[in-house]
């Protein structure tokens, strides 16, 4: 009797068969084993106040709901300047997608419905752009070129971005290694989705046309830790300069993966730094998985180019099948189809991502293209729910079902069928070519789904409605002239000050260097005081607390002029700051006496010490005198706090101490024998 097939135990098997190993316990060793290698495409927008090829307000943002009209459009793909068609965009023309947008009064106007040519380039954001590409080491153009690069995912109603190379060539310092920036590019940025649904994707165009750059690398980033602190230092670079937005969705990277053997895969549109190394990790192990799919293909295949499919629509009413997928399917009119894979048996369970296996390709591919929403189909490699055995010997008679095939049932509306089976055999085709090039989303869990066909350089071609753009030497060089300084300059000037490393990322992601510096230079507070207060009292409390929407860093700027002006020491701030927080209309000088703050002199403050010094010889437990002044710092801390030094107080309560105890032991070496025996 023939051993049944494990799905669940063919997961565990390939996934050992390729040495996968989880993010937390990978080594060095293990990304030179898989042939790691990976770039980045970092966007950022700019701070401007208009956008950039039209003069719509840039930055606001609106609901979902909050719309003053709908306009439908449907994508054709055009021939590039090379006269060829792009691969993405014949993709999305097969998905037969209906695109609506809503459109917003406020921020669009009819250049973002391609109703009017473009208004000459944001000179604003030209600007910023230059500056970052100066910053970054680049070389800049000497004339600025607009071109278009297709989109007919819907996401830019024409169709197209318009986008412009501004400088080639430059390099970032890492810690260990100098990383090559291939070039910054400027563009308009795209609609935000709303919802995607069979064929019908619907975008809002508040977020359109705001300005953006492009940082791309070269695939100089061996091991997703490299990966990260790539993405980090071009962010600080980007911030630096104080022109661009933060917040969600203000920055996003495209993380460009392969490993040895594989392809280049564009995980899009991540907008947390923090995911990166999980979602690299995982998509190197994803293509090293498919390699391996793919030998074992070749030992089964002869000729993977002549393989194909089998497939017969199948009624379940007539062959009285009992599978509640199959029988849904149908209950919603759908029209079914039984699909033979030959020689993949144990290829649809094949481990490709933690949690995923390879059927999952084949569904999410469904979803996209064949826009057949999920659940789209059952297998015979299921780890729960799978075709039980009675259907399974009324489908195989007539897919011809062998012992190395296996089975996928397809579900989808008839017109959607044709495209769902083309799908299905041309994903299982490019099994045996190893690892196609693609765009994938990112998931929660560190995993990736297919978004769509990694478009190529046949998307792009020039745009007849912008002229060129010259750049002078001397136009550069006053820019050149006013930069910030440079990330690792910050580095190095935080080390210097001996403010708590601990404190670096979050100073630099907030631009707030240049904040401690102009506060220091201007007041002489000591600047690893500042940066402690910003990187871990400041931090803290904006992690607990709403930010009220008048409050801004300019706030801290004035609290410490005022700190300077009345003469306090800089660590009443800690008390005050969660009020300025909440109330940063409040004058300084009522949330003083909201936290019960009183002036008070040095020799105020040590008037009761002699006193407290008394009521501590009634409690104490040992003669150490260390324990006598940390006990009596403790009781006038709080009113310490923003009158003197600490340091200078715990001194002269130091003195005070020693003062009373050499009394006191004089005292017992001066008394009498008989004293003490009465």
């Amino acid at each position: 009797m023939k051993k049944r097939f494990n799905p669940k135990k063919n997961y565990e098997k390939t996934r050992s068969e390729i040495g996968y190993v989880t993010r937390k316990k990978a080594t060095p060793d293990d990304y030179k084993r898989i042939g790691f290698k990976s770039g980045l495409e970092v966007h950022q927008q700019l701070k401007t106040k208009k956008k950039l090829f039209c003069h719509c307000p840039a930055g606001i943002y609106h609901e979902h709901d909050d719309y003053n009209a709908e306009i439908i459009r449907h994508m054709r793909p055009t021939l590039s300047e090379l006269g060829e068609y792009d691969g993405t965009a014949l993709m999305e023309y097969k998905t037969r997608k209906q695109i609506i947008y809503r459109i917003k009064n406020q921020t669009a106007c009819t250049y973002e419905i391609d109703d009017t040519p473009p208004f000459p380039i944001n000179k604003e954001a030209l600007e910023i752009a230059l500056e970052v590409s100066l910053l970054s080491g680049l070389n800049i153009v000497g004339e600025v070129h607009i071109t278009r690069k297709q989109y007919l995912d819907g996401s830019i109603p024409t169709g197209f971005q318009r986008t412009a190379i501004l400088g080639v060539e430059g390099e970032i310092q890492l810690k260990n290694k100098k990383v090559r920036l291939l070039q910054l590019s400027i563009e308009e940025d795209s609609c935000r989705e709303v919802s995607d649904i069979r064929h019908t994707r619907v975008f809002k165009t508040d977020r359109l046309g705001i300005p953006l750059i492009e940082t791309v690398t070269y695939p100089d980033m061996d091991n997703p830790d490299e990966l990260r602190e790539a993405a980090e230092y071009i962010r600080f670079l980007n911030r630096s300069t104080g022109k661009v937005r933060i917040g969600i969705g203000s920055g996003r990277e495209d993380v460009n993966v392969s490993c040895r053997g594989g392809s280049r895969v564009e995980i899009k549109g991540v907008s947390h730094n923090k995911w990166i190394p999980e979602l690299s990790h995982n998509e190197a192990f994803r293509q090293f998985s498919l390699l391996h799919i793919r030998e074992l293909l070749k030992e089964r295949v002869t000729n993977g180019k002549k393989w194909k499919i089998r497939s017969e629509k199948i009624d379940p009413r007539d062959l009285g099948l009992e599978d509640e997928y199959i029988q849904k399917a149908y209950n919603n009119n759908f029209e079914i189809y039984a699909v033979n894979l030959p020689s993949f048996k144990g290829i649809l369970s094949h481990f490709t991502q933690p949690g995923k296996i390879f059927a999952d390709e084949i569904t999410d591919r469904l979803k996209v293209i064949a826009c057949i929403e999920k659940p789209n189909m059952i297998h015979t490699e299921m780890f729960e729910d799978r075709i039980n055995n009675k259907d399974l010997k009324v489908i195989s008679g007539i897919i011809e079902l062998k012992e190395d095939d296996t089975l996928i049932v397809l579900w989808g509306p008839k017109e959607d069928i044709p495209t769902a089976l083309e799908t299905v055999e041309e994903r299982c085709q490019m099994a045996f070519e190893g690892v196609p090039n693609e765009t994938r989303k990112s998931n929660p869990d560190g995993t990736t789904i297919f978004k769509r066909v990694l478009p190529g350089a046949n998307r792009m071609y020039p745009d007849t409605d912008s002229a060129p753009i010259p750049l002078e030497a001397d136009y550069i060089k006053s820019l050149q002239e006013n930069l910030p300084q440079k990330v690792a300059e910050r580095f190095r000037q935080m080390k210097e000050w001996g403010i708590p490393s601990d404190t670096y990322h979050y100073l630099l992601s907030k631009n707030l260097v240049p904040m401690i510096e102009q506060i220091n230079l201007k007041f002489g507070f000591d600047p690893k005081f500042l940066g402690a207060f910003f990187g871990h009292t400041f931090k803290n409390i904006e992690g607990k607390m709403p930010q009220h929407k008048n409050f801004n860093y300019n706030k801290i700027y004035g609290l410490f002029k005022f700190i300077h002006n009345e003469k306090f020491q800089p660590s009443i701030a800690k008390r005050m700051l969660p009020v300025i927080y909440e109330h940063p209309d409040m004058e300084f000088s009522s949330v003083l006496i909201i936290i019960n703050f009183r002036k008070k002199s040095m020799d105020e403050l040590l008037a009761p010490i002699d006193f407290l010094y008394e009521k501590f010889k009634e409690i104490k437990l040992s003669d150490n005198n260390r324990n006598t002044v940390n006990w009596l710092m403790g009781q006038v801390h709080k009113q310490a706090i923003g009158n003197v030094e600490m340091k200078k107080l715990s001194e002269e309560i130091e003195k005070i101490v020693n003062q009373c105890s050499l009394f006191l032991n004089l005292i017992k070496k001066t008394k009498k024998p008989e004293d003490n025996k009465s």
